[in-house]
């Protein structure tokens, strides 16, 4: 038996696994990708328009940071300007988020039950990149055939950039996941090299206006910025990508190799001797602190970012009003500034449904890995273990808005109660979202994954839909359409009151749910 026996079988076990969250992942990613073309020519359909868009961005450094220099102004060079970092960012995620899930098997034992038979001490690793470069090829595929029509050797440089990224990140992942001992610890701590990586790119291309930064360089998403899709490709920048992922793919063959099952070279810490939880609140705050602060930290940030670039909101629009437009049908018929305003406020909490998700799934994840039966088994009632969690869930999206909103204080240094009372109105289509997932998770446990797909399916519409125009009846899909638009817009207390009332219903159906189920 080879190191690699096993690895068409457990290849297979993980798409399967993954048949529903990667394909959501990739259709998101290639959906925001490809909607962008006609998006774009509709902002800016003449040269003059496109000139005036380059003009801007070579004096304004901070809108520069969010998205990136314009190397080409066809449509194909705009839609790698406009969408190739975050769709990068997008694929990293994908790619780190799935090796993660098929190499820490053995929190859940089923990596021991596996290696018991013919199976390879290698092959998990091998089937978790595997699985990765499946889904980042798909993806490649899809954009590379999407945007054949903008120019094929651009869109085949876009597709191909934006699935090498998402390859170093995975094949980061796999080394990571060799040094921890939990998924979540690698999770985290790959996820903040990706947050390092953008804001040096941010850096880089704040700096210079052409991508030529030494810190822009230090990055991956720097290097797929500077493939330079539709502009005069530089092909060999593809080397840095196969040199990054043959590199990190061997260090984690040599890791995998000598670390026994079930262990890390870098150990969990040992807890006290006594225990100091006394608590089913208080054990879930341990659980979830991580991720609290780490989203109250990037939505502070976000905060601060977005509030520096109000100011130069107006002058970036300029006389486009097919811009001002999706600024107005995002957040409202108010002026520009508080329209930009409302709109960035808004992507914030279409982001924020995606933590009261995964916050409210942390019940899912330590029910389905056998660590909430015996904490029940004692004298912890369902609905008391459940509050530790949704109390965390709800209360941290109101607090990473109430920290968005101190940001953009701090970033644009005015309007600071109208822009709390915008993060703070976000709040009542949040807690739906919330709801709904407690919803699956307390009726219907196997479909509580599910949940992303709602959240998702909302940030698409929250996002792409008043770009692609879509029809009203479109955006009320959404809980975030029925919300009033702040700062700018007037203040409307019934559909803020329907929903927060719809959001408590949601969540007392599932505690019910929960009460009256039995415990996978």
């Amino acid at each position: 038996m080879t190191t690699l026996t096993g690895t068409g079988t457990l290849l297979r076990f993980a798409l399967r696994r993954d048949r529903v969250t990667t394909p959501v992942w990739i259709a998101v990613n290639a959906l925001m990708v490809l909607s962008m073309p006609n998006t774009l020519q509709s902002l800016y359909g003449t040269e003059a328009e496109r000139a005036d868009l380059v003009r801007q961005l070579e004096t304004n450094a901070s809108f520069r940071a969010l998205i990136g220099p314009i190397h080409d102004t066809s449509l194909g060079g705009l839609t790698a300007w406009r969408v190739g970092v975050y769709a990068g960012l997008l694929a990293a995620v994908t790619g780190l988020l799935v090796v993660v899930r098929h190499t820490r098997d053995e929190e859940a034992g089923r990596a021991e039950l596996l290696a018991s038979g013919a199976v390879g001490r290698r092959a998990s690793l091998t089937a978790a990149l595997l699985a990765a470069g499946v889904a980042n090829g798909v993806l490649a595929l899809l954009i590379t055939a999407g945007l054949a029509n903008q120019g094929a050797a651009g869109a085949l440089a876009l597709g191909v950039g934006v699935g090498a990224v998402g390859m170093v990140f995975a094949t980061m992942a796999a080394i990571v996941a060799q040094l921890t001992e939990s998924a979540r610890l690698a999770r985290g701590l790959t996820s903040a090299v990706l947050g390092a990586a953008f804001v040096l790119r941010a850096a880089g291309d704040s700096a210079k206006s052409d991508g030529s930064s030494v810190w822009t360089w230090l990055s991956p998403l720097g290097w797929l910025e500077n493939l330079r899709p539709f502009a005069a490709e530089r092909w060999w920048v593809l080397l840095l990508f196969t040199a990054a992922v043959s590199a990190q793919a061997a260090v984690a063959y040599v890791l995998a190799g000598r670390r026994d099952l079930g262990m890390s070279f870098f150990p969990a810490r040992p807890g006290p001797a006594a225990g100091r939880l006394g608590s089913a609140a208080a054990l879930a705050w341990r659980l979830q602190r991580g991720g609290v602060l780490g989203w109250s930290l990037g939505f502070f940030l976000a905060g601060v970012v977005y509030g520096g670039l109000t100011e130069g909101a107006a002058d970036l629009v300029g006389d486009n009003e097919n811009a001002r437009e999706i600024f107005e049908r995002m957040g409202g018929r108010g002026g520009l500034t508080d329209a930009f305003l409302a709109s960035m406020v808004g992507m914030l909490g279409l982001v924020a449904a995606l933590y009261v998700v995964a916050s409210v799934l942390r019940l899912h994840g330590e029910e389905t890995s056998g660590r909430a039966e015996p904490l029940l088994a004692g004298p912890v009632g369902r609905l008391r273990w459940a509050a530790g969690h949704l109390t965390i869930a709800f209360g941290g999206s109101a607090l990473i808005m109430l920290l968005a909103a101190a940001g953009f204080a701090v970033g644009y240094g005015r309007q600071a109660g109208p822009i709390l009372a915008a993060c703070l109105v976000q709040l009542p289509a949040v807690w739906v979202i919330g709801g709904l997932a407690v919803v699956l998770y307390g009726l219907a446990p196997r479909l509580a994954p599910a949940a992303w797909g709602v959240a998702v399916a909302v940030l698409l519409i929250g996002w792409v839909g008043p770009a692609l125009n879509a029809p009203q009846l479109v955006l009320d899909l959404s809980p975030f359409g029925h919300l009033p638009k702040l700062p700018g817009g007037e203040m409307a207390w019934t559909p803020v009151l329907t929903l927060l009332a719809l959001a408590a219903v949601l969540t007392a159906s599932g505690l019910a749910g929960l009460r009256r189920r039995d415990v996978t």
